[in-house]
């Protein structure tokens, strides 16, 4: 997988997260893939305070990147 369909796959994650993150008032948006297997997001709105962000992000938003694009080991909310 090239590096632009690497984003390619990782936007349509975030797309298919989205929806989820906007209904209780928050977004997400891509900041960066480093060395083709670290994602960095930065969660917005609602998201920043939210005291489950952290289960949110791992088990919600690196599980959906992580079936659009396997080879990503982690994923890093940051602020």
């Amino acid at each position: 997988m090239t590096s632009e369909e690497l984003k390619t796959n990782i936007e349509k994650a975030l797309e298919e997260i989205r929806p989820f993150l906007q209904s209780d008032g928050g977004d997400i948006s891509l900041i960066s893939i480093d060395n083709d297997t670290s994602v960095k997001v930065r969660l917005e709105g609602a998201c920043v305070g939210c005291t489950v962000n952290q289960m949110t992000l791992k088990s919600g938003v690196e599980m959906t990147i992580k079936k659009y694009a396997p080879q990503i080991e982690e994923v890093v909310n940051v602020s």
